[in-house]
């Protein structure tokens, strides 16, 4: 018999499939990540597809990417049928979207940290002619050139 994204599975075999402890899938029940539904035993059962859900939660969680993020995406899937083929491109775009602006940050963090990051420390030689006098002390507190992107030091 070939496995449907609406057939039902009970927590255990949720768990066996996907490796998750049920703490963690009640946890991400109600932070409103995944669903489940109550047979007429009070059984918690999951729709398939919810292994879908889970498989990401897990990406996510090994890439750092905050579960308030995964949250937003998962905001534009349907929570009681499989989503189609058209949610996930349109879910999937949104997040490449997401992704991408965070690699950028990263490259510009990195290319920073071989410079100035206008923190005023004044410990570098290079803050000696990026930040002469501390004077991104001027613009707030912390990495002033990280926090405002496009902000260029004062000289």
């Amino acid at each position: 018999m070939r496995a449907s994204p609406e057939d039902h599975l009970t927590i255990g075999e949720v768990i066996d499939r996907t490796g998750v402890p049920a703490s963690a899938l009640h946890f991400y029940e109600r932070k409103g990540l995944i669903f489940s539904e109550r047979t007429s035993s009070n059984q918690r059962i999951f729709s398939r597809h919810m292994l879908r859900r889970i498989s990401l939660i897990l990406v996510a969680k090994r890439l750092h990417i905050p579960l308030t993020d995964v949250a937003e995406v998962f905001d534009g899937l349907p929570a009681d049928r499989a989503p189609t083929h058209r949610d996930w491109q349109r879910v999937s775009r949104r997040w490449k979207r997401q992704l991408e602006e965070r690699r950028r940050a990263l490259e510009s963090l990195e290319h920073e940290l071989t410079g100035c990051i206008g923190c005023g420390c004044l410990s570098m030689k290079a803050c000696l002619l990026l930040n002469p006098d501390d004077a991104l002390q001027g613009r707030g507190p912390g990495p002033v050139r990280l926090q405002q992107p496009g902000a260029a030091p004062s000289a």
